[in-house]
């Protein structure tokens, strides 16, 4: 890590298998490793029951893990070769749950106020608890809300508060999970630029849960895509994005059109290729990974670098041209979304609004080589 210091997380070869039957029905995570720096806003993404919630469990001390071990800084909090697992009350660390976990009975200040009041090894006077109350209600925009109670809060203040009792006490580690299923989609939106200012504001290091592609993209420094299980790839959202390492993280990172095939010829990693379709035709593409001659690929074009013209026009120089008839279009204001049946294959295109194409149009469907990416299939 940079300048030698310890990272402020490191998960190494954690291990938590549920039997068959138990929770999970078989469930839970083979062994995960990652190492996060200070201050990093770090997802774990995918769909339900992949075991990304088991891993934020075990880092919170939830569940016990099988194996593997869990640091904080010098702090180990997991180690299951020394038989090392510190209780969760010892871990200094702050969590968002689901249904916020917020109590009806207590006013906001006591909401807020209960971690310091129960803290173990610690004694916090009143003068200490009312201004470290205050101080959190004033980080999450909640001042002056001390002694409001929790069923006169909006879903986002209630929100707000769950937050502020979770930093009260400066944890090191702010765990979340999946805190905005809960909220409309336009408060949604609204409260993950929230979250993101608040965690660069305080700087504390975050791991969030969440199965919504788009929340982990908009919000995250390090996105963790977990599948059955096993972490699949660990990359920035961008690389996750525009460089999936297989077929798996190319659908479930947002739309996107699959073309099967076989390689012509070996290709190098960051190289060009060429993916024979079943049918014959040929699909220009870059591969981030190295792939053998003759491998089952497939090429994952995203919507929107797929661009349409009349039947018969040249594609642009480095791009794959197929030929289509559009199927269906739907018009999303400043673009509109195509269906195109391009010989069999159905590919969906995010074109620009000023572009218009009748239903049943031949079109002439091309795409840039190097955003067109080449996978295999059946990744090792």
């Amino acid at each position: 890590m940079t300048n030698g210091r310890r990272p402020a997380l490191e998960v190494d070869q954690l291990t938590k298998i549920y039997a068959a039957g138990a929770i999970g029905g078989g469930g839970g995570i083979h062994p995960i490793s990652f190492r996060l720096e200070a201050g990093t806003f770090f997802t774990l993404l995918g769909p339900s029951g992949c075991g990304k919630t088991t891993t934020l469990r075990c880092i919170a001390g939830l569940e016990q893990p099988d194996g593997g071990s869990i640091r904080l800084g010098d702090t180990v909090f997991f180690d299951g070769e020394r038989g090392t697992n510190k209780p969760l009350d010892r871990r200094n660390i702050g969590m968002v749950f689901q249904s916020y976990a917020i109590w009806p009975h207590m006013s906001v200040f006591e909401n807020v106020a209960f971690p310091l009041r129960v803290a173990k090894g610690e004694s916090y006077g009143k003068s200490d608890i009312a201004r470290l109350v205050g101080e959190a209600l004033e980080t999450v925009d909640l001042g002056g809300f001390e002694k409001r109670s929790p069923t006169q809060l909006s879903g986002g203040q209630q929100q707000r508060v769950a937050l502020a009792r979770a930093i009260v006490r400066n944890p090191q580690l702010l765990l979340l999970d999946e805190p905005l299923s809960n909220l409309d989609a336009k408060l949604r939106d609204e409260m993950r630029t929230e979250l993101k200012r608040l965690q660069q504001r305080i700087g504390v290091t975050t791991i969030y849960v969440t199965h919504d592609q788009a929340e982990a993209l908009e919000m995250s420094d390090l996105i963790a895509v977990v599948n059955k299980g096993r972490l699949v790839q660990l990359d920035t959202p961008r690389n996750v994005y525009y460089e999936p390492r297989d077929v798996f993280v190319a659908g479930f990172m947002g739309a996107t059109n699959l073309l099967s095939g076989t390689t012509e010829s070996a290709v190098g990693s960051g190289e060009s290729g060429i993916v024979r379709l079943g049918d014959g035709r040929r699909v220009g593409c870059r591969f981030p990974n190295a792939i053998a001659s003759g491998q089952s690929a497939a090429v994952s074009l995203r919507p929107e670098i797929i661009k349409l013209a009349p039947a018969g026009t040249e594609a642009p120089a480095r791009c794959s041209a197929l030929e289509g008839t559009v199927v269906s279009s739907g018009f999303l204001g400043a673009t509109s979304r195509y269906r195109i049946d391009a010989g069999g294959l159905m590919l969906e295109g995010s074109i620009d609004a000023a572009a218009h194409f009748e239903h049943g149009s031949r079109v002439a469907v091309y795409f840039p080589i190097d955003q067109a990416v080449g996978l295999a299939s059946n990744p090792a």
